[in-house]
């Protein structure tokens, strides 16, 4: 007897809303382009959740950006890299939460 597997189901529209929204979730982590996503996209909850975090994470660079060498040459990079893991994974459809980003991205209220 074969077994039958099932996968969790998810809401209706929340597949709908992943791709439907992929592409501009991704551009949320190209820095500044993560305010235009929280404004123009508020109906998308994966594309607020990306941008969100994609908000965070150029704040932190802009304040990286003020600490010699250690923000210049560690953190921005640093930055850059978690930025481009989750532009990847908003293009594949998935919620990343990266850690002490999403945390601080959670409380950003619109």
């Amino acid at each position: 007897m074969a077994e039958e597997t099932t996968q969790p189901q998810q809401p209706a529209g929340v597949d709908k809303d992943v791709q439907d929204n992929k592409l501009i979730a991704a551009l949320a982590y190209l820095w500044i382009i993560s305010i235009i996503v929280l404004l123009v996209k508020k109906d998308s909850k994966f594309a607020q959740f990306h941008a969100k975090q994609g908000l965070v994470l150029f704040l932190g660079s802009i304040i990286a950006g003020f600490i010699p060498f250690l923000g210049w040459f560690i953190l921005n990079p640093i930055i850059g890299i978690v930025a481009l893991i989750g532009l990847i994974q908003a293009l594949m459809g998935k919620y990343w939460k990266i850690p002490l980003v999403s945390d601080l991205a959670e409380k950003i209220k619109l």
